[in-house]
């Protein structure tokens, strides 16, 4: 062994976690062990070889979600797990974790306490620094990570797979602008700005209305903290504070809470509501013509195009950091829904 790891260029403790699965070690430095111990001709070298199929037979892949309380995260876990199945031969394995407490300190607790048993991580986070600090840690560690839904700032994140919330946002806009009955008060609803998704889609949302319907007034943007209640009570306020409401934007988590509330608030005639993410829930609000528009995520696009690059920055370093993938949302209406 000490051979090898002089050959190979690592400690033996590295050719020791090669052999025995102790530790991760990535995908480049467990061919140059198996390299070394080929060229040496050292007697263990099948058993590195079988680790090392082992490794490419079935990546195991960890998901970080939002809450599993949401529908579309709860529906998204099973897509990312029949993915993660079903695109690689031998099936790989999909690890789903859903954060119910949504704090910096537990999106990293779970970040770390997930690294120790995957290939690679997705998550759908608020940017933090905290956050950012453990993408690098864990990045250093071999163990690539990426931005799902929601993109984020560290500087080793290997990259992003979701949807252009630009476009998201100014077409939440047109459809409000459209087809209000008249020019009025809009409201807009976010999780938090700190979602970079979240973020964008309000500033392009706003800045659609400053540009092509300025008669319409936005007022201040309320905050949801990804909560079902708190949606819906910031929707009851809204409704008694605003009678003459024309449009609600609702730009991040919460729809259940939202849709509860129109139901319950008495929301005044014609009030065009925008949401995003097609659910049973949505769904039944678009037939009902509780919701005018929603703007969705494609879910098994996004999970394969999410596996698919997962993949390639584990078996390739090279490739990670340049991994972006924004693909088009979906447009539902009570037309076609």
């Amino acid at each position: 062994m000490t051979d090898v790891a002089r050959e190979a260029g690592v400690g033996v403790a590295t050719v020791d976690r090669v052999i025995n699965k102790r530790a991760s070690v990535s995908q480049e430095t467990a061919e140059r062990v198996l390299a070394a111990a080929e060229k040496l001709g050292f007697r263990r070298a099948g058993l590195i070889r079988n680790r090392l199929d082992e490794r490419t037979a079935g990546y195991r892949l960890g998901f970080i979600l939002q809450k599993s309380s949401t529908h579309f995260y709860s529906e998204l876990g099973s897509v990312l797990e029949a993915a993660t199945r079903t695109q690689m031969q031998p099936a790989g394995k999909a690890l789903v974790a859903f954060l119910d407490e949504l704090t910096p300190e537990h999106v990293v607790a779970k970040l770390y306490e997930l690294s120790k048993k995957v290939d690679a991580i997705a998550l759908v986070a608020a940017d933090h620094p905290l956050v950012s600090q453990a993408i690098d840690d864990i990045t250093a560690r071999g163990i690539p990570v990426f931005a799902l839904i929601s993109d984020l700032t560290a500087d080793s994140c290997s990259g992003y797979v979701g949807i252009d919330h630009r476009k998201v946002g100014r077409t939440a806009a047109w459809a409000i602008a459209e087809l209000a009955p008249a020019p009025g008060k809009v409201g807009v609803i976010v999780g938090s700005h700190r979602y970079l998704c979240q973020e964008q889609s309000e500033m392009s949302f706003r800045s659609y209305f400053r540009e092509f319907a300025p008669q319409f007034q936005l007022l201040d943007t309320l905050i949801s903290l990804e909560d079902i209640h708190l949606a819906q009570s910031a929707t009851l306020e809204l409704l008694k504070q605003h009678p003459d409401l024309t449009g609600i934007y609702i730009a991040g988590g919460g729809i259940e809470g939202v849709l509860q509330a129109l139901k319950d608030g008495n929301p005044p005639p014609g009030l065009v509501t925008v949401c995003l993410d097609l659910t049973a829930v949505t769904r039944q609000a678009l037939i009902e013509r509780r919701v005018n528009m929603v703007l969705s995520h494609p879910q098994e696009w996004l999970a394969g195009r999410l596996v698919e690059v997962m993949v390639a920055a584990i078996q390739d370093k090279a490739t990670r950091g340049s991994l972006q993938s924004s693909l088009p949302f979906i447009t539902y209406t009570p037309a076609n829904v």
